[in-house]
């Protein structure tokens, strides 16, 4: 999970943060109609959750909630934000905000704990990393947070140009091309000698030189406290020589955008970084099925005591489990996302790893699956 989500999840499961709980996702959109539409759903899910919180805990005050979702409702930097959607978690304390890059299912929740699986479905397959951006002769490094790229801006020496980085070690590189031809005294035609290029072995020893330079940046002065890995973005030729020559230790050579970055826009470079985003989502995906091959269990009365146990390393929740709109009956559907819920917590709480996917991407394609550490 991404660090964010990680602090997030073990803020609103710590011990010291006592419900009841109110939690509401809501996607959220810009312009000004639609932030009101998003305004009066947020409005209409506080009543209703006002009606179950009264009823569930009449010994509780529901004031310092329905305070706490005015000052929301009146702060307009919370409506103006261009996240794909938000987790309002509320007590009588405490306000917490998270923002997510997924689409949820509009929902309020009211109980004992915070309302995670949205979450943690959106902390899965984000964390963060950085892009190289390759050029034969410059480079750029940008960040992905989020699923959202941004340029990081490098420090003056670095090597973001073949110039800037070989000086006056540029070897340039000029044609030689030499030709004789025979006089009267050779006894035969004239013999011709052409087509001997130093300009492009120059410029390849140039181009070598480069790269070894920009990965000595990387490896020997560029701050990566948290080792963030570093990925590829350049033509194929480019990526095979720079893969002959990196050393830097949090550079990973698969998967890769095999494109020129040169002509791009942040917008282009957005779309190429969701590309590659699906396939490091897609290689981790393909690993689950072997967590087969250790011990397991798939039902919910094995799964609910093993978690509170704290034996369950990695739990799958199959989103087949959560129907939109809590469908055809909504209580029973309210109630059964609540001990998911709970299920998860209390796997997150002790230690494990929580994981919502399709179902054709979970383990056995189960709808519910624990790997267990005993």
């Amino acid at each position: 999970m991404v660090k964010i989500a990680k602090s997030f999840l073990s803020q609103v499961t710590a011990e010291g943060l006592n419900g009841p709980f109110v939690t509401i996702m809501l996607n959220t959109h810009v312009g000004h109609q639609n932030v009101e539409k998003d305004q009066i759903k947020f409005k209409n899910f506080a009543k209703e959750a006002k009606r179950r919180f009264e009823k569930k805990y009449p010994e509780h005050d529901w004031a310092p909630f329905q305070s706490k979702i005015d000052g929301i409702l009146a702060d307009q930097s919370f409506w103006r934000s261009s996240t794909t959607s938000a987790a309002v978690i509320l007590t009588a304390e405490e306000v917490l905000i998270h923002r997510l890059s997924i689409r949820v299912d509009d929902q309020y929740y009211v109980g004992e704990t915070p309302y995670l699986l949205a979450i943690i479905k959106n902390a899965q397959f984000n964390d963060p990393f950085y892009v190289l951006a390759l050029n034969r002769d410059s480079m750029k490094l940008y960040q992905v947070e989020n699923k959202v790229v941004s340029e990081v801006e490098l420090p003056e020496e670095a090597p973001t140009t073949m110039e800037k980085a070989l000086g006056e070690e540029i070897t340039g590189g000029g044609d030689f091309n030499y030709s004789a031809q025979g006089g009267a005294n050779t006894g035969g035609e004239g013999v011709a000698y052409h087509g001997f290029n130093a300009k492009d072995e120059e410029l390849e020893i140039d181009h070598v030189n480069y790269y070894q330079a920009v990965d000595a940046f990387f490896r020997n002065d560029f701050s990566n406290d948290e080792n963030l890995p570093l990925y590829l973005f350049a033509l194929p030729e480019n990526q095979t020589l720079f893969k002959k020559n990196a050393k830097t230790s949090f550079f990973q050579a698969t998967p890769n955008i095999a494109t020129s970055p040169a002509p791009l826009s942040l917008k282009d470079i957005q779309a190429c970084v969701n590309k590659l985003v699906e396939d490091l989502t897609q290689q981790q995906i393909s690993t689950y099925d072997k967590l087969l091959d250790r011990k397991f269990i798939d039902q919910l009365v094995d799964i609910v005591p093993a978690a509170k146990e704290g034996r369950i390393a990695q739990l799958f929740i199959a989103t087949s489990n959560l129907v939109d709109g809590f469908g055809e009956d909504p209580d029973t559907e309210y109630d059964r996302r609540q001990v998911l819920n709970t299920l998860a917590k209390d796997v997150v709480d002790n230690g494990g790893e929580v994981a919502i996917l399709e179902q054709k991407d979970a383990p056995g394609e189960k709808s519910l699956t624990a790997i267990l550490r005993y």
